[in-house]
């Protein structure tokens, strides 16, 4: 078992005469009226991670509420209540500016949102982080140069929706043993992991699958559940992975960094009180202890 330790954490360089663009842009595309948060979190930590710039494309009720909770992110603000096959489009145009697409965060799962998900994600051939709702309207056939994010759940529905067997579903899903569950769910994602794709399931245990390599990372706390922690994740795979350009590397900093910042608030704060947006303002203090 590779656990993974704080040497194996490698931070993108920095050129000291760098100017903005440089160090990587990222399109956000998710948001709906009823989670405009879970996209904004997610926009913040790719920035906390050092990225330059990050848009966010969301319907326009879900833009302003993000304007108005950061200064530090671009909106733009679609004339629609929720993602539309039709709005591919504005994204396939946009995305040519930038060098990661992160979608999926607070996106909704209406048929039409589910038809956009699956289009821009065979489409768009740059780098992309997948997560949330995106990773439940896609299947293996879908996707490639991506790290999707899934929790346990999602990763079954994505796996359903591949035609994986249902026998081997209920293997993994019963399976106790972490090294085990791993191997299961290499063996039935091979085909997707070949397409330069990574998976990082989150857990006690977070597990991450590459096409040659598996490793594990510890940490982390029961006050991890609360909702948007896992976007502070999927935010930080893709500030990372626009900085570095490589997959792997950004799983396993933002794998490692999420965890951390999570145990280092349940000290500070004493308990399982802090939140997802605490998270987000810890990144900055949290990333200077590891050494380039």
């Amino acid at each position: 078992m590779h656990l993974i330790t704080k040497s194996d954490v490698k931070i993108p360089k920095r050129n000291k005469d760098s100017h903005k663009g440089q160090n990587g842009y990222v399109l956000a595309v998710g948001g709906s009226e009823d989670f405009p948060g879970a996209i904004a979190l997610a926009g913040l930590a790719a920035l906390r991670s050092g990225c330059d710039l990050v848009k966010i494309i969301a319907p326009q009720k879900a833009a302003w509420a993000i304007n108005s909770y950061s200064a530090d992110l671009v909106t733009m603000k679609l004339k629609t209540d929720y993602f539309k096959k039709i709005h591919s489009k504005i994204v396939e145009s946009e995305i040519k500016k930038f060098d990661v697409l992160l979608v999926g965060n607070g996106i909704g799962l209406k048929e039409e949102t589910k038809k956009f998900c699956r289009k821009i994600i065979r489409n768009v051939g740059t780098f992309k982080v997948i997560d949330a709702d995106a990773i439940k309207s896609i299947s293996m056939n879908d996707a490639e140069n991506s790290i999707i994010t899934p929790h346990r759940k999602e990763l079954e529905i994505f796996l359903k929706n591949s035609k994986v067997n249902q026998n081997i579903l209920e293997k993994i899903n019963q399976e106790k043993n972490i090294e085990t569950k791993s191997k299961l769910i290499k063996t039935s994602t091979q085909k997707f992991l070949d397409k330069d794709n990574i998976i990082l399931l989150k857990g006690e245990i977070d597990i991450i699958i590459s096409k040659n390599k598996t490793f594990f990372v510890k940490g982390g706390n029961a006050g991890m559940t609360k909702g948007g922690t896992g976007d502070v994740l999927a935010g930080l795979c893709a500030g990372f992975l626009a900085q570095s350009k490589d997959l792997l590397q950004s799983a396993i900093n933002a794998s490692y960094f999420n965890k951390k910042i999570g145990d280092i608030l349940l000290k500070k704060k004493h308990g399982f009180t802090y939140l997802a947006s605490d998270m987000v303002e810890e990144i900055k203090r949290s990333k200077p202890s590891i050494k380039k």
